[in-house]
């Protein structure tokens, strides 16, 4: 659905009006995973997850009859079925389906000491050798990968698979935090979270507006500068950081998030020939999604790989101060006097329980680094992208 939204206004609204449709799109594309949080906390805990899906069956009835019949700007070309390519399109679904399910499953079913893993990597393999043989032979294939010779498109897709880590990456950790570290039920996570989808919110319409006045790779970097301060601020990230400490942050993020998302998406599209526009925008949104199953994948494996690492360092610094950690243990059995014989284990395992929130808390600063370092980098590689140039102004009296 989404591919469509962003071909069909690419489509109808002339380069003048795009200031004012794309900001339009980009709030309706990332405010809702934003604001997911927030509606999901509230219904699980107002009644129960069950209603995280039930409450899509209504709107999602009312927006299929509206689609129907409202939207008419396009004819089909049921021609194209005749020479539909099946294998291309099966070798497509080993291909994206696999690494999907090897990138979400990877870190829980320990990579490829899994027979699963294993087989689905296989499949991807295969799938992807089919899938790129097919789009690069065929004269009509079922993708047209030579969209990206367009530079424009081809830096876009790359800063919207980026985006992609950054707006499904954090909408993930930060729950993440709150629940395992604060301990925050889902309607205070919720709650939390709206931060970030109200300034996206506020933000659209001064986007818009920004996105005609400078030039749009200006734009993109003050916004992949903004997120890369607001992770750089959450790399200080303690045990006692809860909504105030999260402020500023969540801020920058919505608000670079839409200062970015109009120029990426006037750039990457704006510039194609129409003809080009619906296959090029189903490329370019697949690289935001695939941007977010690499994000949470890579966030995964990265929060478990250094939380072991922070442990293994916290135990070496115990060993080291034998004194310190023996004087620890013996505070810490005064509270568990009344078990007897127990008291020193129980002990040991709430020191041990304590060593691994720490360093849990240290790997989440860790992420939020690795974050700040990719965002970082984008603010260069704006600059290698095309300045479009000026649209036409709009005509009056038109319709």
């Amino acid at each position: 659905m989404i591919p469509g939204v962003f071909a069909a206004a690419f489509t109808i609204f002339p380069a003048s009006k795009r200031p004012i449709v794309s900001p339009l799109i980009g709030l309706v594309a990332t405010l809702a995973p934003t604001i997911g949080p927030t509606v999901g906390g509230y219904l699980s805990s107002a009644f129960s997850w069950h209603w995280l899906f039930l409450v899509n069956v209504v709107p999602g009835i009312c927006v299929s009859i509206a689609a129907w019949t409202l939207i008419d700007f396009d004819q089909p070309q049921k021609g194209l079925l005749k020479r539909f390519d099946w294998l291309g399109l099966i070798g497509m679904a080993g291909f994206l389906g696999s690494l999907e399910y090897v990138l979400e499953e990877g870190t829980r079913l320990d990579w490829f000491e899994s027979h699963e893993i294993v087989f689905f990597s296989v499949v991807m393999i295969f799938g992807a050798a089919l899938f790129f043989w097919r789009a690069l032979t065929r004269d009509d294939p079922l993708v047209d990968l030579y969209a990206f010779t367009n530079r424009n498109f081809a830096f876009g897709s790359l800063f919207s698979f980026c985006m992609g880590i950054g707006l499904y990456g954090l909408t993930y950790l930060y729950p993440v935090y709150l629940g395992r570290i604060r301990g925050y039920d889902a309607l205070q996570i919720g709650e939390t979270m709206f931060v970030t989808g109200l300034c996206m919110f506020l933000t659209a319409p001064i986007a818009g507006r920004l996105s005609q006045a400078i030039d749009p790779r200006v734009q993109m970097m003050i916004g992949f500068a903004g997120f890369a301060l607001g992770t750089w601020i959450a790399t200080g990230i303690t045990a006692d950081w809860d909504f105030y400490e999260l402020l500023v942050p969540q801020i920058l993020r919505g608000v670079s998030l839409m200062l970015c998302m109009v120029p990426i998406n006037n750039l990457a599209l704006g510039t194609l020939p129409p003809a080009q526009l619906k296959n090029a925008s189903g490329l370019y949104n697949l690289t935001r999604n695939l941007g977010g199953a690499v994000g949470l994948a890579l966030i995964n494996t990265l929060l478990n790989t250094r939380t072991d690492l922070h442990i293994a360092r916290l135990h070496e610094s115990v060993a080291a101060g034998r004194q310190v950690a023996e004087e620890a243990i013996a505070q810490t059995m005064q509270r568990f006097l009344d078990f007897g014989d127990a008291a020193e284990r129980m002990a040991l395992a709430l020191i041990n329980q304590r060593a691994h929130k720490q360093a849990l808390i240290m790997a989440f600063g860790d992420v939020f680094l690795g974050l700040t370092f990719i965002f970082a980098s984008l603010v260069l590689l704006a600059l290698l992208m095309r300045k479009p140039p000026a649209a036409p102004p709009a005509r009056g009296g038109g319709h």
